[in-house]
């Protein structure tokens, strides 16, 4: 299972247990709703503090190998690619 996918179970998994323990306040619902959210955030910023860097390293990575794949291609586009030149009686590939 991807980290981000973690992850974003685990916020979800946590806003609901902080609902579900506030559904027995009696107050508005929105009220209710909003509560949830700012403790679920503040809880997932300590209890999910090793997926989260988990999902950064893992986005920090695709971000890399896309970055070496954006240059590659531009220095292949560029003509500064390891093939050898071609001349003109030859054909281009």
């Amino acid at each position: 299972m991807s980290a981000a996918l973690k992850y974003t179970l685990g916020r979800i998994g946590l806003f609901v247990a902080v609902l579900a323990a506030l559904w027995l306040v009696d107050m508005n619902v929105f009220l209710k709703l909003m509560l949830a959210l700012a403790f679920s955030a503040a809880l997932s910023f300590f209890l999910l503090r090793g997926w989260r860097d988990e999902m950064a390293e893992e986005m920090a990575s695709a971000a890399e190998r896309r970055r070496t794949e954006k240059e590659r291609l531009r220095s292949a586009l560029a003509g500064e690619d390891d093939q050898p030149p071609t001349t003109p009686d030859q054909p281009s590939r």
